[in-house]
């Protein structure tokens, strides 16, 4: 066969196999987790890695959260500090615990949260995603927007937990319409969770006020109208965040911490609840606000 009709053959497979890919996967989740109630979604403020080890008003809400909801087959967490060109999906049995991050106690880097893994899951999830390829990581593991916050959730990780990358070479939409296609993932007992910070600027923290309750006038604003648009389910504001000034602009100088918000509400169903926990400004400059979803 000819090189481009090798090629042309190729691109007329290419489409049909993805489909049945999707279609196969859809039986391994009836296979690998049983059909369950809607699990809800969650986005979690995870703030400083220093709330792994203390006790505060924020974990206390992460603590009390779980404990509304059925205990789940895994997580899937879509974290801000694991940011990749391509989407990646970590398929190891035993994710490693990252100390990602400087500068802190000794205690904090001596946590460990041996929560397995599940590939399973983590082929599933490569399969149920039609929008990009998604290719499955050996080397990542779990990094502190992940387990500093589940830790408290479940603390004797006893819960498999895998964690989706984002891919910061694509925008807001990219995210969000990915994100809807993890759907079918809360029917199979899959806790999904965002791990961020919608109000983040490190450049910016009053150092002075960090643990205070407190927040400049522009990170006040932003969050204000952050909390109106999730209540009304307007998330086409939320996608298009750089349209709104000078607020959202400091408030969200990067967008890492922000999309996993995105990847929460997208999840949304009409029938879905949404309760806002953990709602305090820090620092000047962030804020730990969390939601649930359902």
């Amino acid at each position: 066969m000819k090189k481009k009709t090798f090629l042309k053959t190729l691109a007329v497979l290419a489409p049909a196999t993805h489909s049945a890919m999707n279609l196969n996967s859809l039986h391994n989740l009836t296979s690998t987790f049983d059909k369950t109630a809607k699990m809800p979604v969650l986005f979690l403020g995870h703030g400083s890695p220093m709330n792994a080890i203390e006790e505060n008003e924020f974990v206390r809400g992460f603590r009390k959260v779980s404990s509304g909801i059925d205990m789940p087959n895994a997580i899937l967490c879509i974290s801000a500090h694991w940011e990749t060109r391509g989407t990646m999906v970590t398929a190891m049995e035993h994710p490693r615990t990252i100390h990602d991050f400087g500068g802190f106690p000794r205690e904090l880097f001596e946590v460990q949260y041996p929560a397995p893994g599940s590939p399973k899951l983590a082929k599933e999830t490569q399969q149920l995603i039609q929008t990009t390829d998604v290719y499955l990581d050996d080397k990542w593991g779990l990094d502190h927007g992940a387990w500093s916050v589940i830790k408290h959730m479940y603390p004797d990780a006893n819960v498999p937990v895998i964690q989706l990358s984002l891919d910061y070479t694509k925008g807001p939409k990219f995210h969000y319409e990915l994100a809807k296609e993890l759907s079918k993932l809360r029917e199979r007992g899959i806790l999904i969770v965002g791990s961020g910070n919608m109000v983040h600027n490190l450049r910016m923290v009053a150092w002075n006020k960090l643990n205070e309750t407190y927040a400049f006038d522009w990170a006040q604003e932003a969050s204000e109208k952050m909390h109106n648009f999730i209540l009304d389910g307007n998330h086409e504001a939320l996608i298009n965040y750089q349209q709104h000034g000078r607020a959202f602009e400091l408030s969200i100088p990067t967008p890492e911490h922000y999309l996993p918000l995105l990847y929460s509400l997208a999840l949304q169903d009409k029938q879905d609840d949404i309760h806002l926990f953990n709602d305090q400004p820090i620092a000047g400059s962030l804020s730990m606000t969390s939601v649930k979803i359902g």
